[in-house]
């Protein structure tokens, strides 16, 4: 008895081996998806496909004549290559787009595609053909621009300058010019355009996104150009608005400066005036008290004169009756000299 049950473990280890070692068993992940090909061709329907049952676990085939084809369950990523393509306001961008993608009936994507490789490369001609498409018909700022609604970030500065009589070139830095899609509204576009195309493959097309936008490389150095331009006349104008101030403040800055001169000229003559009328008045009661005090006011005065007119080099020519050359000739006083009159005193 013990005899036979060792037989039959022995053979039952030895069955399991042969199975193992000929593939009649094999097992499927939760995130594979399985098709059997029998001599090269599907047999029955896909394992593991139905996403409200699962399938998962060890299955059982025929050894050698049956092949397991595994596939995907799980959502994949396509990243296409960079394409040059052309807007419909004739400017040249470089469009890199990527997408998401899963396989959804494996027994159709295996009978067309057979691998993900064969896919991927079906993907790069059916959304990188429909991507220039949707590009060719909308202008530039419709790619750039993600959507209509938005509101751009104003700078105070520049607002405040427009206001001041600079809106035809600064205003509108702040208002983004109107569009009628956006670069979301084009990306539904090229989505729906290839998910319908790649139905026939049993794959099922879950998003298309732009990645990246730029201008192709023999423009970029122009549009660079006419950015600096722009912004050099927004400086250009800065400058001139802020020339005319300084040129209001100088002008301002001049009036004030004559008016205050001319009030101090005006106040400098009238205490001249004053110092004047008093110095004659001094001098008018001391040559009435003394008529001293006059001749030598004169000899001083005539003194002076000479200082002023007679330098060392100096050359005059005067007649002998001037009173200019009376001191010259003699310190007497002159004979038609009459004494000084005392005004307080009664005549």
């Amino acid at each position: 008895m013990l005899q036979k049950i060792v037989t039959s473990l022995v053979a039952l280890a030895v069955l399991v081996g042969f199975a193992y070692a000929t593939g009649v068993f094999y097992t499927i992940d939760e995130t594979e998806q399985v098709v059997i090909t029998q001599f090269g061709k599907p047999i029955g329907n896909a394992i593991n496909a139905d996403e409200s049952v699962s399938q998962a676990g060890l299955h059982l085939k025929l050894p050698f004549i049956q092949q397991v084809n595994r596939f995907h369950k799980n959502i994949l990523e396509w990243d296409g290559p960079s394409k040059e393509m052309t807007t419909r306001d004739k400017l040249y961008i470089v469009v890199d787009t990527f997408a998401r993608w899963r396989i959804e009936d494996p027994l159709k994507f295996f009978q067309s595609l057979r691998d993900t490789r064969t896919a991927l490369s079906r993907l790069d001609d059916i959304i990188g053909s429909e991507t220039p498409n949707v590009v060719a018909r909308h202008d530039l700022i419709e790619v750039v621009r993600s959507d209509r609604q938005r509101v751009p970030e104003k700078d105070l500065s520049l607002e405040a300058t427009a206001a001041g009589g600079a809106e035809s070139l600064i205003a509108g830095l702040s208002k983004l010019p109107p569009i009628t899609t956006g670069r979301q509204a084009l990306e539904k576009e090229i989505f729906k355009a290839a998910s319908e195309k790649v139905k026939i493959w049993g794959i099922e097309l879950l998003d298309v996104r732009i990645k990246r936008l730029n201008y192709k490389s023999g423009v970029i150095d122009k549009i660079y150009d006419r950015m600096k331009s722009e912004r050099m006349q927004i400086a250009d104008r800065f400058r001139s608005e802020g020339s005319g101030e300084a040129a209001k403040i100088d002008g301002k800055r001049e009036r004030d400066l004559q008016r205050i001169e001319s009030e101090a000229y005006r106040q400098v003559e009238e205490i001249k005036g004053q110092a004047d009328a008093k110095a004659s008045q001094i001098y008018s009661t001391v040559y009435g008290e003394d008529p001293l005090a006059a001749e030598f006011y004169s000899f001083v005065k005539t003194l002076d004169t000479y200082r002023a007119t007679l330098g060392r080099d100096s050359t005059l020519v005067l007649t002998t009756d001037s009173d200019l050359f009376r001191l010259m000739k003699s310190l007497d006083q002159p004979t038609n000299a009459q004494p000084a009159v005392d005004p307080n005193k009664p005549k």
